[in-house]
């Protein structure tokens, strides 16, 4: 049986307090996530990066093998795809 990504678990048990994600591009950031959720093995979530006024959203692969982060574009709102989380922590 599949098991649940452990990223994916680690912002949901991190949740709601911040939580510092680091990026595929090396990158890091803290995010307050306002919701997680799992329906079956796929996560989602949303929330806020600090410093930044725009919308993100956090889903796991098709593979379920990352989690992918997008960010809102309010303008048009679409969604773009800003990476990868390769770490999360507790901020």
């Amino acid at each position: 049986m599949a098991e649940l990504n452990p990223i994916a678990k680690r912002l949901h048990n991190v949740s709601p307090d911040p939580v510092e994600c680091t990026l595929d591009d090396g990158s890091t950031a803290v995010f307050h996530l306002d919701w997680t959720e799992f329906f079956q093995l796929e996560f989602r979530a949303e929330g806020r990066r600090e410093g930044d006024d725009g919308e993100y959203r956090f889903v796991t692969s098709e593979d379920n093998e990352r989690v992918l982060v997008a960010r809102r574009d309010g303008e048009s709102d679409d969604w773009s795809v800003v990476g990868s989380v390769t770490e999360a922590e507790a901020a």
